[in-house]
């Protein structure tokens, strides 16, 4: 029994003939576009199309005519910059950023020079059982945000707080941590005691990312280990700091979970406390979804222009730095 002859590698038609050049470079360029279209789609559907449509609602309002009753009479119609004048305007959204300036300029500072201190302690060579201290620092970070909140929110409350029976047995004083100025504390205590363990472990890597040589140097020169950690850890990982740094602004000016789960605990925290809760106030509370989009694109803004100022002024000092 005889076989087809098989034609040769090359021939139009031929079985398993290789493709042109031409064919596998165009294969090779759409490679790339082909791995990265499931994430394209994803973002386009998921965040720049719900961005999209916030910026179009913020354009709109509802326009009521007559008593608002029957068909037609509820009209959407364009608004033009009216719902971003009325925010700009809006007392309570001024005020809510306020209280969030006050609220990150104690959550910002605290929380980081606590982690850059754990990552100096857990870099230095006489630390034992780093793995664990590394892990137990880190794991309330891993711990829900509303779940933090509703535990620290059993701690600050009088009747049922361990602590406030500790004190009143001790005969001290037992300050109302839900009230007044101390409540600034008392919500940034629970983000400074979720967000250190994540900052600490952004700076400990880049500490661990230091050439060991570098130490050695400096120990031959008979620098001492505070001198090693104030000018040469802590310059070497600036990069690492301003990166916290500006994850800790974006965090800060989205604050939301820690003062809605302790609303309900106290009368100090209104439902406009934060400026995304005034946002989220107007839309499913009022039902003016229109001001409310307008006011999260301002957030929105102001997020990306203190975040980038801040950005390129740290890129402006390092390029000077770099020039001497």
């Amino acid at each position: 029994m005889t076989t087809a002859r098989r034609r040769p590698y090359g021939v139009k038609g031929a079985p398993y003939a290789l493709p042109s050049p031409a064919t596998t470079l165009k294969r090779a360029r759409s490679a790339p576009y082909l791995f990265l279209l499931p994430a394209t789609v994803l973002f386009l559907l998921f965040f720049a199309l719900p961005i999209g449509y916030a910026v179009y609602l913020s354009f709109r309002k509802v326009q009521v005519s007559g008593l608002g009753l029957g068909a037609g009479a509820r009209t959407e119609v364009w608004a033009g910059l009216q719902n971003y004048t009325d925010a700009l305007g809006d007392s309570e959204l001024v005020a809510g950023a306020l209280r969030v300036l006050g609220y990150g300029c104690i959550v910002v500072p605290v929380m980081l020079g606590l982690a850059l201190v754990f990552a100096l302690m857990l870099d230095s060579d006489k630390v034992r059982l780093t793995p664990f201290t590394r892990l137990a620092i880190f794991l309330p970070y891993a711990i829900p945000g509303v779940v933090a909140a509703l535990l620290w929110g059993f701690l600050y409350l009088p009747d049922v707080s361990p602590f406030y029976f500790v004190l009143d047995r001790l005969g001290m004083p037992q300050p109302d941590l839900l009230d007044g100025g101390p409540l600034y504390l008392a919500l940034s205590n629970i983000a400074v005691w979720g967000g250190t363990g994540f900052n600490m472990i952004v700076i400990y890597t880049a500490l661990r990312a230091i050439p060991a040589e570098v130490y050695e140097a400096a120990k031959l020169d008979g620098a001492t280990p505070l001198q090693v950690a104030l000018k040469i850890k802590i310059p070497m990982v600036a990069p690492s700091l301003v990166l916290t740094f500006f994850f800790s602004i974006i965090a800060t000016l989205q604050v939301f979970n820690e003062p809605t789960t302790l609303k309900p605990l106290t009368n100090s925290v209104s439902t406009t406390w934060s400026p995304l809760m005034k946002v989220y106030q107007d839309a499913f509370g009022k039902g003016d979804i229109h001001a409310a989009a307008a006011q999260a694109v301002i957030i929105a803004l102001a997020t990306l222009v203190l975040s980038f100022g801040f950005l390129r002024a740290a890129n402006r000092r390092q390029k000077q730095e770099t020039a001497r």
